[in-house]
């Protein structure tokens, strides 16, 4: 008798119920080993990979973008076919075609550019020999991007990457609709986005990563995306978004965590009454402190002491003077919190994510910026669970690290209160009657007026202010 296992969707938290599937990694019909992800899922939360419970020959029942509900059947492994598909299978089955399909389409992409090459001359300065080495080195995924490795069967799934090709979409802001795909059934090949890059880093001027060395990517990874993003609406990109169809539009459909991103944003708006106030804070001493020990504090500790750090600890100290701005509204009921489990808002390929850093009042500097530093790569790697994503009770987020000088945040649900913090820039400042140049950081508050009164939230934050402008206030909790 076979034996089949059943591939469920996860329980991935007590307020999640269903799931997307993004996409499949491997195809109806694989074998498929112990351990080796199968399926990614997303929730209104977070994304989550489904590996294999033991090796054997997949049958997928859901496609790549339907919705199912947690604990749903969504594909099946028969673990006795592993052992029988292998030996039965030639040596040579898949091998044989292989390198004559691959010598043909380097052969063929060698003419192409060759052609390209003598009928405009004047464009071969703009070659980059990094980008041509990179697309030459041997990737793992590049299997999956030969004929006959089709991530998904259904011809609908059209403009599908495959892992490799993704990859450097995430990595480079790409939209699936932007690249022609050459696979199987329309699939996007890493080849495919290679050379739409390379073609944007003509038009546009904007590096991309696959002409970085790897310790540059994650470095200029930020600035490359928001480089794209500020050109994104230039005449320039509308012609080329023209060429590209005929009535320069494109549509792509919303991920589940996009649309919950949106719903809560907007039930924010419309269930709380937010007000913003504001201040300024001179970073002088606070600059000065952290110049004078960020090398051993990183000898010491082994992560970089940052600002975040520093505004985190006067935030408790200021929500333990006025614990009102750390309360929420339950129905008719006042819940107040004698700790503070900071959110802390992230960028992230698929969108905002606002991952809880527990009882902050209770932790070091070295330990808050340890914590910041790894919620920072799983938000990166989208591997933040939903355990971190829960039970916050204020946020903090930081537009300066995009160059933001003023905003007015908006409230992260159910909490009342969160700080937005931006860019220093040096300004004109009075010290002891004199005008001098300080480094100066804008910052706000927005509040549920239903909950906080105006004079609670300026006074919280004129005790945040004193804290950074003067740091020996944090290490005596004053």
């Amino acid at each position: 008798m076979p034996m089949i296992i059943d591939i469920k969707v996860p329980q991935a938290g007590e307020s999640v119920t269903e799931a997307e599937i993004a996409f499949w990694h491997k195809e109806n019909g694989d074998i498929v080993e112990l351990d080796q992800p199968i399926v990614e899922l997303e929730t209104e939360k977070a994304s989550q990979e489904v590996c294999a419970e033991a090796s054997g020959k997949l049958t997928i029942l859901a496609e790549a973008g339907a919705t199912v509900k947690v604990g749903a059947v969504i594909a099946t492994l028969d673990t006795d076919a592993a052992p029988q598909t292998r030996e039965s299978e030639p040596e040579t089955a898949e091998v044989t075609p292989q390198p004559d399909v691959k010598k043909a389409s380097v052969q063929k992409t060698a003419e192409a550019e060759k052609t390209e090459t003598e009928s405009k001359p004047e464009t071969a300065v703009d070659a980059d020999p990094t980008v041509a080495v990179a697309s030459d080195e041997p990737d793992a995924t590049d299997a999956a991007e030969q004929p006959g490795h089709s991530l998904y069967e259904s011809a609908a799934m059209k403009k599908v990457p495959s892992p490799a090709a993704r990859r450097l979409m995430v990595l480079n802001n790409v939209s699936s609709q932007d690249v022609d795909g050459s696979g199987r059934d329309g699939r996007i090949t890493k080849g495919d986005v290679l050379n739409f890059l390379k073609q944007r880093e003509k038009q546009l001027k904007i590096p991309s990563t696959i002409s970085l060395k790897a310790p540059e990517i994650q470095a200029l990874k930020d600035e490359v995306l928001a480089k794209y993003a500020a050109v994104s609406e230039t005449p320039q990109t509308a012609q080329s978004a023209k060429q590209g169809s005929p009535s320069g539009i494109r549509k792509e459909r919303m991920s589940m965590m996009r649309r919950t991103i949106a719903n809560r944003l907007v039930e924010a708006q419309q269930t709380a009454a937010i007000l913003t106030t504001f201040n300024e804070i001179d970073m002088h001493n606070v600059m000065e402190l952290r110049k004078a020990y960020k090398e051993s504090f990183k000898k010491k500790y082994d992560v970089n002491l940052g600002f975040l750090s520093f505004f985190a600890k006067a935030v408790a100290i200021g929500l333990k003077e006025f614990p009102v701005i750390n309360a929420q509204i339950h129905g008719e009921e006042i819940v107040y919190h004698d700790f503070v489990n900071l959110g802390i808002a992230v960028s992230t390929p698929r969108g905002l994510m606002v991952p809880v850093i527990r009882n902050i009042q209770d932790l070091g500097f070295h330990e808050i910026e340890q914590e910041i530093s790894a919620l920072a790569v799983k938000g990166r790697e989208s591997k933040i669970g939903l355990d971190e994503l829960s039970g916050g009770t204020f946020t903090i987020t930081n537009g300066g690290t995009f160059g933001s000088m003023l905003s007015t945040p908006i409230l992260n649900r159910p909490q009342s209160g969160i700080l937005g913090m931006h860019n220093i820039v040096q300004r004109p400042w009075v010290v002891d009657g004199e005008i001098v140049v300080r480094p100066i950081m804008y910052v706000a508050l927005s509040y549920d007026h239903r909950l906080i009164d105006g004079a609670q939230a300026v006074r919280f934050l004129v005790t945040v202010k004193d804290c950074i402008e003067d740091p020996a206030r944090i290490m005596l909790e004053l």
